[in-house]
C-alpha cells in the first residue's frame, strides 16, 4: 500500500498540493484534492510553544472565513521538543484549551531527514514571500483555490492579522 501511494505521488502530473494525502489526527486519510476551489492555510503547530496561543486565532479564522479557507494544523515536534504528546493528547489539548474544531493532521515532521512529502513540497516551492526550511512552530502556508502555494508567513504573523487576512 505504501508503495502504491509513493508511486502515485511520483507519477502524478500535478504540481500542486492536490497530489498529497495525509492522515488526520483521528487516523483518517485526507486527500487535499477534496478542497479544490477553496484556499488552504496549512500551519505547523506545537502545544508547548510561545506561539501556541495562535491556536485561538486559527480557530477564529476557521469560524469567520471557513466559507473561503480551510485551516489545517500539522502538529510537529521538530523544534525544542515542543510537541511531545501523542495524537490523542494533542487533540485533547487543542479542544480543551482552544476549542479547536478545524482539521488537525497526525503528528508529522516538517523538516529534516524525515520531513513529510507535503512539507518538502511546501518548503521547496517558489512563492511571493520566501522558500526554504521551516524555521519554527506556527509557520503558515497559504494555498490558492487551484492548489498553488501563494504566500508564506513566519511564526510571528498572527492568524487574524491584517497581513494574513488581506491575502484571503
Amino acid at each position: 500500500m505504501v508503495l502504491l501511494v509513493i508511486s502515485m505521488i511520483l507519477t502524478s502530473s500535478s504540481n500542486d498540493v492536490y497530489q498529497f494525502t495525509f492522515t488526520s489526527i483521528d487516523g483518517k486519510q485526507v486527500n487535499l484534492a477534496q478542497f479544490k476551489g477553496k484556499k488552504l492555510l496549512i500551519v505547523n503547530t506545537a502545544s508547548e510553544c510561545g506561539f501556541t496561543k495562535q491556536y485561538a486565532g486559527l480557530q477564529e479564522l476557521a469560524e469567520k472565513y471557513g466559507d473561503k479557507v480551510v485551516v489545517i494544523g500539522f502538529p510537529a515536534n521538530n523544534f525544542g521538543g515542543q510537541e511531545p504528546g501523542s495524537n490523542e493528547e494533542i487533540k485533547g489539548f487543542c479542544e480543551k484549551n482552544f476549542g479547536v474544531t478545524f482539521l488537525l493532521a497526525e503528528k508529522s515532521s516538517v523538516k529534516g531527514d524525515d520531513i513529510s512529502p507535503l512539507f518538502k513540497y511546501l518548503t521547496d516551492t517558489e512563492n511571493a514571500d520566501f522558500t526554504g526550511e521551516v524555521k519554527w512552530n506556527f509557520e503558515k502556508f497559504l494555498i490558492d483555490e487551484q492548489g498553488n502555494l501563494v504566500h508564506r508567513f513566519r511564526s510571528k504573523v498572527e492568524p487574524m492579522s491584517d497581513e494574513l487576512l488581506s491575502k484571503l
